[in-house]
């Protein structure tokens, strides 16, 4: 759709990769390419060097969630490259973030990555829970992005919007359950090997409830810092701020009028030691953040139509929600909205503009059959007897 194709894969792990590799093949390739060269112009590092690295991360992995190394290893194999070089691609986020982070002051800029928003039932026109952001990024990644729907037994069946190769980033699932999702950095991005960003974005895609999803972060030690905001069709939503590091590191944001809201700092105090440096790596995300609430405080109730105009939006143009190209980077330094994304959790209904929501129409995107696995632990119905 609108040039993110989807991709359908089932069975267990090591065959939904090799499915996923398979089906994404070309655009797993060309996102080595392109990622071969932002390495070097944002580390320094070689190929071999990136991908020596990247397997220090696979110990880690193994140690928590071995099925995720399995589905990374059928990815590689499927879309015909190898292994180092798929955990390559789900490690970007501590190479880049960590050398920005041990060279603050100096080199170039890195792209913030994203504005999200999340609207409890009793904020919403409808009543029903909204989660979205949009999805900034470098601007290869336009090329390279799929929309990832994934079946599997033991777990929720759940979409996700990702670049090819990668495991997950924001979705929901088949058991009310939405991600939404938010760099950030501070002085603790030292790259040391633990569980890596997308790993812990798809292990909550996993999750049945809430806690399941704050079970999971608190597994092993997580390697870079992140905004986790998560949310349930039983009315629940929160932001979680990671710091690198274990569950000690987890920081809970709730709600403010019915409504959460993040860019890319730090909101909750993480302590002197971490050191938050994302107001000078991302100096455009205090001025997003203040124009969401801005936005959102003056509308009378938060609604699809909300979210697309809020997700549109161009204060402190180009650097702002929407976000575009800036003229004066390096050509290797630009990036813009990749994708756009609206989720309807309660209906299943995700609306996704492939690029920028100011130009690109939202496509309504139904995944009420898609998502209709009922979840084990779902809540009890009015029919059912309380005890």
């Amino acid at each position: 759709m609108q040039g993110i194709p989807s991709v359908r894969v089932e069975g267990g792990p090591l065959e939904r990769g090799r499915q996923y590799g398979e089906s994404a093949r070309e655009l797993v390739q060309r996102s080595l390419e392109a990622y071969e060269g932002v390495f070097a112009h944002y580390a320094g590092w070689d190929w071999p060097t990136v991908s020596e690295r990247a397997l220090r991360y696979v110990a880690p992995i193994e140690a928590v969630w071995p099925q995720y190394a399995d589905e990374m290893r059928g990815i590689a194999e499927g879309a015909g490259v190898e292994f180092a070089d798929i955990m390559a691609l789900n490690t970007r986020t501590e190479v880049l973030f960590a050398a920005k982070a041990a060279h603050a002051g100096t080199g170039p800029a890195l792209p913030p990555e994203c504005s999200g928003f999340a609207a409890l039932p009793e904020a919403t026109a409808d009543g029903g829970l909204l989660m979205g952001q949009n999805w900034d990024w470098l601007l290869h990644s336009v090329d390279t992005c799929i929309l990832l729907e994934a079946r599997q037994d033991g777990a929720p069946d759940f979409v996700t919007v990702v670049e090819a190769g990668l495991l997950a980033k924001a979705g929901m699932n088949s058991s009310g359950l939405g991600l939404c999702t938010n760099a950030l950095v501070c002085g603790a991005d030292r790259g040391e090997p633990g569980i890596p960003y997308h790993v812990v974005l798809r292990a909550i895609l996993d999750a049945e409830t809430m806690s399941d999803a704050l079970i999971a972060l608190q597994q092993g030690i997580r390697s870079s810092s992140a905004t986790y905001m998560i949310g349930h069709t039983d009315g629940l939503a929160v932001t979680v701020e990671a710091v690198p590091g274990d569950h000690t590191q987890l920081h809970l944001l709730f709600a403010e009028d019915g409504v959460l809201l993040h860019t890319n700092h730090f909101l909750a105090g993480i302590g002197a030691a971490a050191r938050d440096v994302s107001p000078w790596a991302f100096p455009d995300s205090p001025f997003r953040l203040d124009r969401m609430r801005r936005v959102v405080r003056d509308a009378p109730a938060f609604s699809v139509e909300l979210a697309e105009r809020l997700l549109a939006d161009h204060a402190n143009y180009p650097n702002s929600i929407c976000c575009h190209p800036d003229a004066r980077y390096d050509p290797a330094e630009r990036w813009a909205t990749v994708a756009s994304l609206v989720m309807e959790l309660d209906a299943r209904v995700l609306h996704l503009a492939s690029g920028q929501p100011c130009s690109v129409p939202f496509a309504r995107l139904d995944y009420s059959d898609f998502l209709a696995k009922p979840s084990p632990v779902a809540r009890r119905t009015a029919t059912t007897p309380a005890h």
